[in-house]
């Protein structure tokens, strides 16, 4: 019964801690980094040239459900045709088509970011 009261607080505040530790050296480094002269497009340089993160988020969520898609039917038809067991088939089809679906998506962001 005590257990959880303690377990909760150290789960947030380990993950208040690795968000605190992040913002505050990235703070740090960019103000020794503007102490020493540097320019300030150094910060926004590589963020010029990819696609927005709501395209890449779009792309790959239809894809994941395609491919879950695809696999329940597959597994359908292989159901019907063969004398493979139900349970397993349907799992490994569907995650064998959504890594398919996600591989896709991956590659298919690669080329929305060349443009």
């Amino acid at each position: 019964m005590g257990s959880e009261l303690i377990i909760v607080p150290i789960i947030f505040g380990a993950i208040f801690g690795v968000f605190y530790l992040y913002f505050s050296t990235r703070n740090k480094e960019r103000l020794a980094l503007i102490e020493k002269g540097v320019d300030a497009t150094i910060f926004t340089k590589g963020r010029n040239h990819t696609a927005p993160i709501w395209k890449v988020l779009i792309l790959n969520l239809s894809l994941l459900l395609m491919g879950i898609g695809l696999g329940t039917l597959i597994a359908a038809i292989l159901e019907n045709y063969t004398a493979i067991d139900e349970e397993p088939l349907y799992v490994s089809c569907i995650f064998l088509m959504a890594g398919a679906g996600l591989f896709v998506g991956f590659n298919m962001t690669k080329n929305l970011d060349k443009e």
